[in-house]
């Protein structure tokens, strides 16, 4: 499955994630998951909201740099080789991952994958 994923480029100081979170929660848009990637002067925070189109407006009216991406997400079990399998689909399909993160469900029986790949079409072909 497909989704909208928002990141957010910052400076690389004390406040900054706190901004975004409280930006987000005073209008009403609930982060379901992200990662928080960072160099010596910049991070990137991309995220998964319940309303990206939302999300996305507020973050820029707030004067963050905004950008939105198309990523794949995939269910797992969540338990040793779950997340296995699934590299294994993409390893004999040649899908190129740029990046992932996960999070776990609820029921602790299922996580989620997040991926960004080159190429999401030849990524989703593998899933069938």
């Amino acid at each position: 499955m497909t989704v909208q994923q928002i990141s957010i480029f910052l400076e690389n100081r004390p406040g900054q994630l706190a901004a975004i979170c409280r930006t987000l929660a005073k209008a009403g848009v609930n982060i379901v998951t992200l990662s928080l990637a960072d160099t010596a002067d910049f991070g990137i925070v991309r995220m998964i909201v319940d309303d990206h189109v939302r999300g996305a407006k507020v973050l820029a009216d707030a004067g963050f740099a905004v950008r939105e991406t198309e990523v794949v997400t995939a269910t797992v079990r969540n338990e040793p080789g779950g997340m296995a399998e699934l590299m294994e689909k993409f390893d004999a399909a040649g899908v190129d991952i740029e990046y992932s993160y996960a999070y776990a469900l609820g029921n602790g029986k299922e996580a989620i994958l997040v991926f960004r790949f080159k190429d999401n079409a030849k990524a989703l072909a593998a899933l069938g």
